[in-house]
């Protein structure tokens, strides 16, 4: 059952593949050019990569981390925590790179562990990636503590999290526990909160120095649809200080 059901899932991906052929878009995350990319709704278009299955955010970190930090280039230690496949993947084949990736659930992962309880010494890594995990998190001040504790100093955490911009605060009800209250409040039933256009603010309580790149501001409009980008995206940097 298994070997057909891996079969029957490349089957769809090929025809998948076939059907987006073209040149009209390239993703960073895989290389691969299509001629758009696949819609999520008729108010999101050109959203997700038909080979990698990347949205508008990896693509836009993996032109940050490529043309902005060392990543790409430099000896260090990462720790990638809830590793979107896409990345883990590309990660691993970096033989410069020290990587480990993380998780209490997923089976992607190579190291079992909550982002509360890091099982690492302090001044452990130079580079964290931890994107749209932070809103999963009941106690996000611990786990901002904890990032801060394994980085060393001067080392960088990447938190990008959905904003919701139409709230000026974040929001948040610990009584809410049950999935089906949270999917009713917070639109997804592992979702502890809505993160509202505070959220820098609530990082800085971790004692980090946060920076908001607005990466999307250094893309003209034909490179911004070549890529499938969208023009609010931020990555939110903590540096440990």
């Amino acid at each position: 059952m298994g070997k057909l059901k891996t079969i029957l899932k490349k089957a769809k991906r090929n025809a998948k593949m076939i059907f987006y052929v073209g040149n009209g878009v390239e993703c960073p995350c895989c290389g691969k050019k299509f001629k758009k990319f696949i819609d999520i709704s008729a108010t999101r278009k050109n959203a997700i990569c038909p080979n990698c299955d990347s949205y508008e955010r990896h693509r836009l970190l993996w032109l940050f981390l490529k043309n902005k930090t060392t990543v790409f280039s430099k000896p260090q230690k990462m720790l990638h925590i809830a590793p979107e496949p896409m990345f883990q993947k590309k990660f691993k084949t970096m033989k410069h790179l020290d990587y480990i990736s993380a998780d209490l659930d997923s089976p992607l992962a190579m190291v079992k562990m909550d982002i509360t309880d890091i099982k690492y010494p302090n001044n452990t890594f130079d580079m964290i990636i931890c994107n749209h995990v932070l809103e999963h998190i009941v106690d996000e001040q611990k786990a901002l503590s904890e990032i801060k504790r394994v980085l060393k100093p001067n080392g960088q955490a990447i938190l990008q999290v959905p904003v919701h911009s139409d709230y000026l605060q974040t929001y948040e009800d610990n009584s809410i526990i049950s999935e089906e209250g949270r999917l009713k409040a917070f639109g997804q039933k592992d979702h502890v909160r809505i993160y509202g256009l505070d959220y820098a603010d609530r990082f800085k309580k971790s004692d980090m120095d946060i920076k908001i790149i607005k990466y999307c501001n250094e893309f003209n409009e034909a490179d911004i649809a070549k890529y499938g980008l969208r023009r609010d995206e931020e990555i939110p940097i903590a540096t440990k200080i």
